[in-house]
């Protein structure tokens, strides 16, 4: 290619100029297709109810073709032969169209909102029954077919009713036969459980019917039993599910032996979802029938009613109404169960079902009706029988009474979700009538919904005060009463009156957990409606409860809420730190891992908007921040690291003096020797310092522990120096460039800090960017040789890149390109020669070891031609205020051109090696054009020049690999410069130029 003749001479173009052709911002393109944006519901999945939110949704614009409209209909002849149809088909058309009618009005009724929908699950309610009520006792279990098996006795039966009083005989065989008792843990209790429950499914599914309804008898007989009375609660959720699951087989099994034959039609079909009586086959009603005789025959009452609860959706195949009566027959045959305990938990069960199988409109006075059963049944609870038989247990009553809770809850909320105001003050005056009202008090305040609490506080507030029995504990009933004005406030004129009541309660409480418990729930209705002053007070009065013999320990988790509530809905976060009760009670986290997690909470709860100068609040920040650096180690995880240093940095871009810059360094000093173990918070300040101004002993200040820095990790660091560097910006903006001694000294101590700051990251590609950064705002702020030492030291760092096995190309090339653009402006050192930071720079590219294939370094020497052409202008594009650079310094002398000129022989030589090395391919292609451009626009001005822009114009186009439309579209532009500069040489090249 010649390269051994390469001799380049630099174009001067003295008008130069920069053209920026004017830009219009648009919203869409203009040949994008038109569409229409709907917005549609977005639903969660596996819930019904919609989120409120909406998805968009873009749909093409419907077109109104007349010709495909027209195919869609259909001609006269055919309507004509439609309408034709004969009786019978017509008939069995309109019975079709009739269920299709009966269908879908059946699914709007279904589509209507459910009030028992906003209850909460089952499956919910049932995990936290058996997580709460345990036992390590022996539980007591009796079976008779685990074992040894059933015995089946095999009779041909020739009637019905010798199949029936087989059957008959089957049960009481089973009931007079021989038992077997087990005492077992809870878990083996379970596994009990959970295999009977398999025992059913498999009996169903071996045609073993009467099996089946044995065990689900035998299950129901263990809900009779009451030894271990902690555990009963989760003994129901177990042995109801099984009779669920026998309900449901039953159920189904009726469905499928009820096939329905429509009118006018032979062909049996299942029967729909909301069928009525009047479908269903005779056999298969008596065959339900039969199912409830067998429960007629069960001896003893509560496995009788548990297995007829759990078959109620049956009775839809005998009567509409049979299953209403059943509920309201059911709900007064438990009166006859002796034991309370038992009985409202078969209520529950009652009310569970009865809900699932009833439909919109039927009556729900059974509902009510179990609940005033339960009230008629309340004053046993207190009897001497139980008593008697909490004695025996050990179990005192206010634990027995929590036994209750889960089933009246449930019946409560079932009501309330039917009830209107006037049952909730009918249930008030119940409460008032009985002294030991507060299991009652309390199921309402759980039932009802808070807004329905709120309205009548005072009321529910008086009658809790004045119930004065050893079931609910009074701090039980406080706490459930602020649960729920914390959802719903009362009215405002009561508010105050409210809280001065419940706390001179509160605070009489000896035992830190009622305390606490009752705190936790009223805190949030303080903070949300009353000011810091009763804020403060009521932490304050925490942290005198919490200390005495270190409860605090006992209840690190409540305290946590607290905290949590206290900072999430305080609007005004910079007077809850100067609170005075507020850092102490975070003072008595004593154990690391939550005080550094309640910092955290607190410290990313605050508005990034927030700033403050004030000293007693950046103290408050400076402590939180402390807790959370003085936990990073060695065994620290990288996320965890990370995640503090990102926290510590926002709170110092938080602390803002304005223009009083010595406080601001004052600030930025202490926080780097607080936080010295992570880079990122360094960095930050030391990107800050240097918006600071006029302090001469800046450099004494920054020299201050230096020897210790090489303990810092890299990402504090690296935000430190950029808090400085901004500073150091502001600091020029103030003073308008025009820098006095005071301020002069000020910048180049912020330059001096960067600099001896930036050593002590780990991160090698961090140092670099810093290292430029820095030099470019000390360039700014005319501190040259503080310049040029930044950029000095960032040569030195890139041969270090070779040994980081991270390094990156992707990172390389910007960079370097970057670095191109900032020694346009930067000056000669006198004492280092014409362009040394050039030559030092192509020197460590020439020893970097790049990838061959990439060509990178020759996409990198051909940005160096763009700046050694920009350097050999009489004016250069761009300059920096107050800096005097190289134009004019050297004014274009011919002796700087020709050094300019020199250089670039050397980098083009060097670019056509890479070029041979590379060898024949795509990558060798662009880069020989872009190579060809920067000949013919920056230095075609010589034969020899000719000559090596048309071979690289010939090795651009060779092997197919060129881009032919960019190269058309550059002919083209030579041709039109070519003649607007009257250059014959350039005129000559684009003749020979050949596509």
């Amino acid at each position: 290619m010649g390269e051994n003749s390469v001799e380049w001479n630099i174009l001067m173009n003295p008008d130069y100029k920069l053209s920026r052709l004017p830009r219009i911002e648009v919203a869409e393109h203009p040949l994008r297709s038109f569409t229409v944006r709907e917005r549609i519901p977005r639903k969660i999945i596996g819930s019904a109810p919609s989120t409120g939110r909406t998805t968009p949704v873009s749909t093409p614009v419907p077109s109104t073709d007349p010709l495909t409209m027209a195919l869609k209909q259909l001609d006269p002849l055919s309507e004509f032969v439609m309408q034709e149809i004969d009786p019978l088909s017509k008939m069995a058309a309109e019975m079709d169209l009739c269920d299709g009618q009966f269908l879908k009005t059946a699914s709007s009724r279904d589509s209507e909102e459910n009030p028992f929908d906003k209850m909460e699950s089952w499956t919910s309610r049932k995990a936290r029954i058996l997580s709460k009520y345990t036992t390590s006792e022996k539980l007591t279990i009796i079976t008779s077919f685990l074992s040894e098996g059933e015995k089946v006795m095999v009779k041909t039966q020739s009637t019905a009713v010798d199949k029936v009083q087989h059957r008959l005989k089957q049960l009481d065989s089973f009931e007079e036969g021989s038992q077997q008792k087990l005492d077992l843990f809870q878990a083996e209790y379970i596994s009990k459980i959970d295999q009977l429950n398999n025992e059913l499914v498999s009996s169903w599914n071996t045609e073993q019917r009467v099996k089946a309804l044995k065990i689900a008898i035998q299950c129901a007989k263990l809900l009779t039993d009451t030894d271990v009375l902690p555990f009963y609660p989760s003994k129901f959720v177990l042995i109801t599910d099984i009779l669920d699951t026998f309900g449901k087989l039953v159920y189904d099994r009726l469905r499928v032996k009820a096939n329905y034959i429509k009118p006018g039609s032979k062909t049996p079909i299942p029967l729909p979802e909301d069928f009525t009586p009047g479908m269903v086959p005779d056999a298969a009603k008596e065959t339900c029938l039969n199912w409830f005789y067998k429960i007629a025959s069960i001896r003893e009452l509560v496995p009788r009613l548990y297995v007829e609860i759990a078959l109620l959706k049956s009775y839809n195949f005998i009567s509409t109404n049979e299953c209403v009566d059943s509920l309201t027959r059911i709900t007064d045959m438990i009166h006859g169960i002796g034991n309370p305990l038992v009985a409202v938990y078969a209520r529950c069960y009652l009310c569970k079902t009865g809900i699932s199988v009833s439909n919109k409109n039927s009556d729900y006075g059974y509902l009510f009706g179990n609940f005033t059963g339960f009230l008629d049944s309340y004053q046993h609870l207190y009897s001497r029988c139980v008593k008697a038989e909490l004695d025996a247990q050990h179990m005192p009553l206010s634990t027995y009474v929590t036994l209750y809770t889960p089933a009246l809850d449930f019946i409560l909320e079932a009501v309330a979700c039917r009830a209107n105001d006037s049952v909730l003050a009918d249930m008030l005056n119940i409460c008032k009538q009985y002294k030991n009202s507060s299991l009652i008090l309390n199921t309402i305040m759980s039932g009802f919904k808070p807004t329905r609490i709120a309205e009548r506080a005072m009321e529910f507030l008086e009658t809790i005060i004045e119930s004065s029995d050893d079931g609910i504990p009074l701090y039980v009933l406080l706490r459930t009463l602020g649960l729920c004005i914390t959802v719903c406030p009362p009215p405002t004129d009561q508010r105050k009156q409210i809280l001065n009541i419940v706390w001179k309660h509160v605070s009489s409480f000896i035992k830190p957990d009622e305390y606490i418990a009752c705190a936790e729930a009223w805190v949030q209705f303080v903070v949300l409606h009353f000011s810091n002053r009763e804020i403060n007070t009521i932490l304050g009065d925490i942290i005198d409860h919490m200390t005495p013999q270190r409860n605090y320990e006992k209840h690190y988790n409540e305290l946590k809420i607290i905290i949590g509530t206290v900072v999430a809905h305080n609007q005004d976060f910079e007077t809850l730190l100067i609170m005075d009760n507020f850092l102490p009670l975070v003072d008595l986290f004593q154990q690391e891992s939550l005080r550094v997690e309640v910092c955290k909470n607190i410290l990313t709860s605050t508005s990034s908007e927030f700033k403050t100068s004030d000293p007693v609040i950046t103290n408050a920040l400076m402590f939180l921040c402390s807790v959370l650096h003085d936990s990073v180690n060695a065994l620290t995880p990288e996320d965890e690291y990370k995640q503090i240093g990102e926290i510590l940095c926002s709170v110092i871009r938080r602390v803002d003096y304005g223009r009083d810059f010595e406080h601001q360094l004052n600030f930025y000093v202490e926080a780097r020797g607080a936080f010295s173990n992570i880079d990122v918070v360094l960095a930050e300040l030391v990107q800050t310092f240097n918006n600071l101004m006029g302090n001469q002993n800046m450099l004494v200040l920054i020299s201050v522990n230096v020897n210790t820095w090489h303990y810092l990790h890299s990402s504090v660091i690296v935000n430190q120096i950029k808090q400085v560097n901004t500073l150091s910006v502001n600091t020029r903006q103030v003073i308008k460039g025009i820098h006095t001694r005071k301020s002069g000294d000020f910048v180049r101590a912020c330059a001096a800090y960067c600099f001896i700051t930036i050593p002590s990251i780990v991160a090698e590609k961090t140092r670099l960017e810093l290292y430029l950064l820095s030099g470019q705002v000390a360039l700014f702020n005319q501190c040259l040789g503080q310049a040029d030492a930044c950029f000095q030291a960032a040569l030195a760092l890139l041969p270090e890149l070779e040994d980081v096995s991270a390094k990156s190309e992707t990172f390389l090339v910007p960079y370097i390109r970057q670095f191109l653009s900032t020694l346009l402006v930067v000056p000669d050192n006198p004492e280092r020669g014409v362009l040394n930071l050039l030559r030092n720079l192509l020197n460590v590219m020439a020893k970097l070891e790049w990838n061959k294939a990439n060509c990178s370094l020759g996409i990198l020497y051909v940005s160096c031609l763009d700046l050694l052409s920009a350097m050999a202008q009489e004016d250069y594009v761009y300059q920096v205020d107050k800096v005097e650079s190289n134009d004019s310094l050297y004014g274009s002398d011919p002796k700087f051109i020709q050094e300019i000129n020199a250089l670039c022989s050397i980098i083009v030589r060097e670019v056509l090696n890479l070029l041979k090395d590379l060898g024949i391919c795509r990558r060798q292609s662009q880069i020989a054009t872009e190579l060809f451009l920067r000949v013919v626009v920056r230095g075609v001005s010589s034969k020899s020049m000719l000559v090596l822009a048309m071979n690289l114009w010939q090795l651009s186009m060779k092997h197919g690999y060129a881009d032919v439309k960019y190269l058309e579209r550059t002919r083209d532009y030579l041709k039109s410069r070519s003649i607007a500069q009257n250059n014959t040489n350039l005129q000559q090249l684009v003749d020979m130029l050949v596509i």
